[in-house]
């Protein structure tokens, strides 16, 4: 199987920055695309950004200018640097994993991260 960990949320005050890591380890043959949502818990998440196995972005339109998405490929590993936080950026911060293991591919979640921009 494989296993999420995301690290790096926190407390910040508007304007702040913070950078969130997401770890994916396990019998792992290949990731494509890897990404970051947001949401509370048990309630609809929304896409904050995503990158594909060669680079290329996107981003929800709230964040863009402000978020920056990037990966590494060596250690299976995707961050996000959010700069000039806004209260509205609070929420739980989710990273998804596209993992290839025996032949299919998947995708795989983390258990979330806090992050809480206060006004």
């Amino acid at each position: 199987q494989v296993q999420v960990e995301e690290s790096g949320g926190g407390l910040v005050q508007a304007g702040g920055s913070l950078r969130l890591s997401c770890a994916a380890s396990g019998r792992i043959f290949a990731i494509t695309n890897m990404g970051w949502y947001r949401g509370s818990p048990g309630k609809q998440r929304d896409l904050v950004a995503s990158i594909t196995s060669d680079g290329n972005t996107h981003y929800a339109d709230s964040v863009k200018g402000r978020f920056t998405i990037s990966r590494d490929n060596a250690q299976n590993t995707v961050y996000l640097k959010m700069d000039s936080l806004k209260p509205e950026d609070t929420a739980v911060y989710y990273c998804i994993v596209d993992a290839t293991i025996a032949g299919a591919t998947s995708p795989y979640w983390g258990r979330g991260t806090q992050v809480t921009v206060s006004s």
